[in-house]
């Protein structure tokens, strides 16, 4: 296979995945699953997908991608009252995104030389969600600490806090535990047949 052909099976894997993730975020069903009292993001699956499969820099494409979608959303179509009081920080909409593909790729390539894939994978999911998780409340908590904010989630600012504590413990966990379960399952099958990791 030429090289030419490789970056262009890159660029529509590319594609495909920002294409997904694009519809993820603007089709409430894909994007975001209600459970129960819970409302689970499913976002960023494909965005530890696309890091694993194709390598860190995919995605930190799809995570800032993400990112910046959900930052241009808070000014002009917001998903929710609390999203213009949170998402305009580029620092809170932007870098936890970000992250998530920085981490999930380097760490996929360290762990799969330690153990086995599969449990690679579960760690990677367990980390990539945890990582979106903890930067966008710990940056609500730091950058949007306001009365405005706190009413927004029914409590007042002294224990807004607290507030962010139990998402953490309630959507926080379960995201974590639909990452770890839905990474290996759709990641491995990709692995098996693609040849995209950007590892040397």
């Amino acid at each position: 296979m030429t090289s030419a052909s490789v970056r262009t099976k890159r660029l529509t894997a590319q594609t495909l995945l920002l294409a997904i993730l694009i519809l993820q975020d603007f089709i409430p069903a894909l994007g975001n699953i209600p459970i129960g009292p819970l409302s689970l993001t499913t976002l960023q699956i494909t965005v530890m997908i696309g890091a694993v499969v194709m390598g860190p820099n995919t995605g930190m494409l799809l995570g800032g991608t993400w990112g910046v979608i959900t930052w241009l959303r808070a000014f002009f179509y917001p998903s929710s009252p609390l999203a213009p009081l949170i998402f305009t920080n580029p620092l809170i909409a932007i870098v936890p995104r970000l992250l998530v593909g920085l981490v999930a790729g380097y760490l996929f390539l360290w762990l799969r030389k330690v153990m086995k894939q599969r449990w690679a994978l579960t760690i990677v999911g367990a980390a990539g969600a945890m990582t979106n998780t903890l930067l966008v409340l710990g940056g609500i908590y730091l950058f949007a600490h306001t009365p405005a904010v706190a009413k927004g989630y029914h409590t007042d600012v002294a224990h807004l806090g607290t507030v962010l504590g139990t998402v953490l413990a309630t959507n926080g966990l379960a995201e974590m535990v639909m990452s770890m379960i839905l990474v290996p399952a759709i990641a491995i099958p990709l692995l098996r047949y693609t040849h995209f990791n950007d590892q040397k």
